[in-house]
């Protein structure tokens, strides 16, 4: 029996796939297992018996993962569940930074108690024309689930597109049209395209990557949209370059006091996964990695341990471990399961960065002595026993 705790609404059509071995705890203590959105997590002190952290949704800034992993948690996302609503969210923010649709429709509300308001309408449209998509340069920088969605979709529009991600999956490369130019240089982006949006991760590396040297590069009156992540772009520098001339919009789906309200800059309140269908997706996701983990071991979609899937468990006993990425570890299960006349029928070891996993099939069920030499040993973070 396991329990869970929802640390945030989660759609009906994920928590309906719990089956009756699963409970619904109010008490994060007592789970083995949680399911998040957007609540912060960095604070709260994790129990000793959760061993899986569900992000409904692809980002995970708001979950601490070097602590999940030192403790053993394994910390899921939902890559591409939400990409379609995310996608559709890019195109309109293309439309209202391309057309003054906003203005227009401003004021027309501005003017609705006016009986001529049709008439005077003729008049006034003038100030809100804008141009066309068809037949402009979009520069899509990262190739991953949603980034693939808007390269893909552009140019079912008539747009001309390059692509730039150094590190495209196979996958993403499988599904990404031969009409986008795939571009090994950003900058030949940043000189080419009258449209750029940014999706990648915030990394280190990633951080305020769009800066003053990247708007010096680009075309005049570009528009940058971000659907990402605020830090992706340094904001105070596109202020001064929409001022300049250089930025004709910048479109932001994250809200913050430098660039709400301000000149050239069109704001959404973080909708981009804000649909009935991606809130389904990912609940769905979510939860199917949590039951496959906590019901045979299987890791898929981590971003604090390596994926790892072994299957359906046809053993008799199945044993994981979490442990950190050193050498010498495997000769020591494998010495443990010797010492306690335990036969290990089939493994795996998969590693990421400090940390590594690690699932024994074996012949007979393991002992409770064999456990907590598993567990002693150093380097050792968590032992389950899945069957």
């Amino acid at each position: 029996m396991f329990q869970y705790h929802c640390l945030n609404p989660i759609a009906n059509v994920g928590l309906d796939l719990f089956g009756e071995n699963y409970t619904k705890t109010e008490e994060i203590k007592e789970a083995q297992a949680v399911l998040v959105r957007s609540a912060a997590m960095h604070e709260m002190e994790l129990p000793e018996g959760l061993d899986a952290v569900a992000r409904a949704g692809a980002g995970v800034n708001n979950i601490p993962l070097d602590k999940c992993a030192e403790q053993g948690i394994v910390v899921f996302n939902t890559p591409g569940a939400n990409a379609n609503g995310v996608k559709e969210l890019v195109f309109a923010g293309m439309l209202l930074a391309s057309r003054d649709i906003s203005g227009g429709i401003n004021w027309v509300l501005e003017n609705k108690d006016s009986e001529t308001v049709g008439k005077d309408a003729e008049k006034a449209k003038k100030a809100f024309a804008g141009c066309e998509i068809c037949g402009k340069k979009l520069g899509v920088i990262g190739l991953g689930a949603i980034g693939v969605k808007v390269a893909n979709a552009a140019t079912h529009l008539g747009m001309e597109v390059y692509g730039y991600d150094p590190y495209i999956s196979v996958n993403a490369a499988w599904n990404l049209s031969r009409s986008v130019k795939h571009i090994s240089n950003l900058e030949d982006i940043y000189r080419e395209c009258d449209y750029i949006t940014v999706h990648v991760p915030l990394l280190d590396g990633t951080k305020k990557m769009l800066n003053q040297d990247a708007f010096a590069m680009m075309k005049e009156g570009v528009v940058i949209l971000n659907f990402a992540r605020d830090l992706l772009v340094d904001e105070e520098a596109i202020l001064d370059a929409i001022k300049a001339g250089k930025v004709k919009k910048y479109v932001s789906d994250f809200p913050n006091s430098t660039t709400a309200g301000k000149e050239g800059c069109i704001v959404i309140p973080h909708l981009g996964a804000s649909t009935e269908e991606s809130e389904d997706n990912c609940a769905v996701m979510a939860v199917e990695e949590l039951m496959d983990y906590l019901e045979q071991g299987n890791i898929r979609n981590s971003v604090n341990f390596p994926n790892c899937d072994m299957g359906v468990c046809a053993a008799e006993g199945r044993v994981a471990i979490l442990h950190k990425n050193v050498k010498g570890l495997i000769g020591k299960y494998t010495a443990v399961m010797g010492n306690n006349n335990i036969n290990i029928s089939d493994m795996t070891n998969k590693s990421r960065g400090d940390y590594a996993y690690s699932l024994l099939d074996i012949d007979s069920p393991v002992t409770e002595a064999a456990v907590e030499q598993l567990k002693g040993i150093e380097g050792v973070l968590k032992v389950r026993i899945i069957k």
